[in-house]
């Protein structure tokens, strides 16, 4: 790696909402361009009124292309026209056109190599809805404009938790259909990888969810878990990743049975993202994981009730910008021994101890039934 900052992109999202808030008063803090060099993708005349109404004093470069941005300094690059307008703490057809014009901008340069990381503020789903964005969600979009085939991972986390979704932004009549043995199996398995190389976790522990209330209690209020969930965990497990549960979600989260696992898989958006923003409070991050691209986003959204107001919390913007950051190294530090591999000389001989150790405790054994009473309470 050479000594140069990571370059971080940032789009301004939804120019009606928070986004330039909280990039506002990110930068705020001169430390932040001692980590990094940030590129905002967004309007040099939006931003100057949102600095203007918040009273705010962080100050921009503006520059033509990203390849010109500058360290020490916020860089802006204008990716739409200064015609805007800005109608603060209101949803617009042109707020979402100029969401989508810096997403597209970006995804552009990412091809390019022009920057290190992406941060995403703020969209509203269905304002940027035109015939360029027929998607979700950032997720989707992003996937498919430079996912290179891979599929993505929504991952959400914290200092303290980390929750995966197997299905995302699904009505909820759909999400039944849509848990299969191989999406679990495909998702746990993005999860999986993500965690050793991401998060540089060397034997990652996965607690699965269970669908129905109370795990399905043995087919009495469904049999997901029977049929398909369980057969996915042994797979999984056969595989050689580490598995478990599944885990009724009121009393896994309640108990805080969720500090024994490295990951938490949940079946569907709600399940695993209203816990998680409970406990996360305000330094919550989104994770896209899986793609070749590192992206982060706040676990907010738009928040057009406190647009303009300046009581915006930026903690959550801030910890995404940290977050891509600190993935962009581990990606790197756990990469640079593949790329000069030496030849293997010998076998090494495992020891099935270790495997026996890291595997305790599994849902039949210790963990069971010492917490099973406690987590379904």
């Amino acid at each position: 790696m050479n000594n140069k900052k990571i370059r971080v992109a940032i789009t301004h999202g939804d120019t009606n909402g928070i986004g330039y808030e909280v990039i506002l008063k990110t930068f705020a803090d001169p430390a932040m361009l001692e980590i990094c060099t940030p590129i905002i993708y967004g309007s040099p005349k939006v931003a100057a009124y949102h600095r203007k109404m918040l009273e705010l004093t962080t100050s921009f470069s503006i520059i033509d292309r990203a390849e010109d941005a500058q360290e020490d300094r916020v860089n802006l690059i204008a990716v739409i026209g200064e015609e805007t307008k800005v109608d603060i703490g209101q949803s617009s057809k042109e707020a979402g056109e100029a969401a989508l014009k810096a997403l597209d901008r970006a995804m552009t340069d990412f091809r390019s190599d022009l920057y290190d990381v992406l941060v995403t503020a703020p969209i509203n789903k269905d304002n940027i809805q035109s015939d360029l964005f027929h998607f979700k969600g950032h997720t989707e979009y992003i996937e498919n404009s430079v996912g290179d085939g891979n599929k993505s991972l929504m991952i959400l986390l914290n200092e303290r938790l980390r929750v995966a979704l197997v299905t995302t932004h699904l009505p909820i009549k759909d999400i039944a259909e849509a848990i299969t043995e191989e999406a679990i199996i495909s998702k746990a398995t993005i999860f999986h990888k993500s965690l050793k190389r991401d998060f540089r976790i060397s034997n990652p522990r996965l607690a699965i969810l269970a669908l129905n209330p109370h795990a399905g209690d043995n087919g009495v209020i469904g049999n997901e878990e029977k049929d398909i969930i369980i057969p996915a965990i042994n797979k999984l497990e056969e595989n050689g990743i580490q598995a478990f549960g599944p885990y009724a979600a009121d009393g896994f989260f309640a108990s805080e049975a969720y500090r024994a696992f490295d990951g938490v898989l949940a079946m569907y958006h709600d399940q695993g993202l209203a816990p998680f923003k409970t406990i996360a409070c305000d330094d919550g991050v989104n994770y896209t994981a899986g793609l070749p691209i590192v992206r982060t986003s706040p676990d907010h959204g738009t928040a057009y009730d406190i647009a303009g107001k300046g009581i915006a919390s930026e903690n959550s913007f801030r910890q995404a910008i940290y977050t891509a950051i600190d993935i962009f190294r581990n990606r790197a530090e756990y990469d640079e021994p593949m790329e000069n591999p030496l030849p293997k000389i010998y076998h090494e001989k495992r020891d099935e101890s270790e495997k026996v150790r890291f595997a305790i405790p599994k849902p039949k054994d210790q963990f069971k039934r010492q917490d099973k009473k406690k987590i379904e309470e």
